[in-house]
């Protein structure tokens, strides 16, 4: 394994915590925009608005029997509904979210918004968190507070999703820009950045692009087999987690093909019925393995949080979008062995899946693993779904790195 010795970049990077930056910038740092403290606050007609939506859904039929094997369930989403409308409290999980720290900057043009929670440990290490879809920031929420005790966390909303603009990039222009964020916006010299999903993508790309500003990289999945893998010198466990990302595509992958190539057509239904998006987002969460699962895994009310970050923000189009501008411009995920160390936490499988293997997270990191462990409780949203779990084995990859 590539291994090197990050104790002294460590220290330095625990001194460049200075927020907003400090005065070690390059001048083109001039021309960004400050961050400002950002309070969440959405009116109370676009609340009645929604509400209104909700009573009047006009609801489709259902085969008998069907339950989630055609998508989302007709009776689940009723009764999540009869929730959303009856009990659910928007304002009290307003007050949540602005607890986290919130922040909007520009960056390159980009409006981008950020939870933003340093530490008060002289020796914490920057972390940048990166969600995907059909998450949000929100994904994190349940960590922020525990990493913080030993981490400067930051937390963006990737361009065109929650309350960042609606602007949607290609994964590796995201990864330029949270690259400036960090060291130029923030001021942080090196930086350890996490993920999943889209996340680990994100990640991945930081890697090639921008070796020199990462400490290493946490990921729970480390891109999948797919038309560009040599299938033939592939080994028996990673023959058979092939197999099974093919069967899942199949399964449950479709809108991976419609977000990329008719993301408009889909925006217009997505954006006009809270129920429909609602639809759209939990099919998604059960295509993952969770299905009625959802509710003792999140509950209903974290549930509809995350969908009404979509909503509240119209960034369902935009969010969409993301998955057009990687068909037009796929991800630097590979090419070159930068010796960034990286950490895999590996998903429990749905059900007819297979786990990720060592040998394919060598093979996708050039060998660069230096942590691998399997979750034992974790899905596809690590942090939200086993949160001590997920800072417990950030703090393991942090104490190898300054080792």
């Amino acid at each position: 394994m590539n291994r090197r010795d990050f104790s002294k970049t460590f220290a330095a990077s625990a001194l460049l915590s200075g927020f907003p930056g400090n005065a070690a910038h390059s001048q083109e740092t001039a021309t960004m925009t400050s961050p400002q403290a950002f309070e969440i606050a959405i009116p109370e007609p676009q609340l009645a608005d929604l509400k209104y939506r909700l009573q009047h859904t006009r609801w489709p039929d259902q085969p008998a029997e069907a339950g989630w094997a055609m998508g989302t369930s007709l009776d689940y989403l009723k009764r999540l509904t009869d929730y959303w409308i009856n009990e659910y409290d928007w304002r009290k999980a307003e007050k949540g979210l602005n607890a986290l720290g919130n922040f909007k900057v520009e960056v390159d043009n980009i409006d981008l918004h950020f939870v933003h929670r340093p530490s008060t440990n002289p020796n914490a290490v920057p972390l940048l968190l990166l969600h995907g879809w059909p998450d949000s920031f929100y994904r994190y929420h349940r960590v922020i507070k525990a990493l913080s005790k030993d981490f400067h966390v930051v937390v963006p909303s990737i361009p065109g999703t929650g309350f960042s603009g609606r602007t949607a990039l290609p994964m590796d222009q995201v990864a330029d820009l949270f690259a400036r964020l960090m060291t130029e916006t923030l001021g942080y010299g090196k930086f350890v950045a996490a993920g999943g999903d889209s996340g680990s993508i994100i990640a991945m790309s930081l890697a090639q692009r921008h070796p020199e500003v990462l400490l290493g990289y946490h990921v729970t999945d480390v891109g999948y087999p797919d038309y560009t893998t040599d299938f033939s010198v592939l080994t028996a466990p990673e023959q058979a987690y092939a197999g099974a990302i093919q069967k899942w595509f199949f399964t449950h992958g479709a809108f991976n093909l419609v977000h990329a190539t008719k993301p408009q057509s889909l925006a217009f239904a997505m954006n006009d019925s809270p129920v429909g998006l609602a639809a759209w987002i939990m099919s998604f969460m059960a295509g993952m393995g969770v299905g009625d699962e959802a509710d003792q895994r999140f509950g209903h009310d974290e549930l509809i949080t995350n969908i009404m970050i979509y909503w509240l923000t119209e960034t369902a189009a935009s969010s969409f979008r993301i998955y057009a501008a990687n068909a037009m411009q796929p991800p630097t995920i590979k090419g070159t062995n930068t010796g960034v160390p990286v950490a895999v936490a590996t998903e429990v499988p749905i059900p007819g899946g297979v786990r990720l293997p060592r040998e394919w997270a060598d093979r996708q990191t050039e060998g660069n693993v230096i942590q691998f462990h399997d979750m034992e409780k974790a899905g596809h949203f690590a942090a939200w779904e086993d949160p001590e779990f997920f800072a417990r084995d950030l703090r393991e990859f942090a104490s190898l790195l300054a080792g």
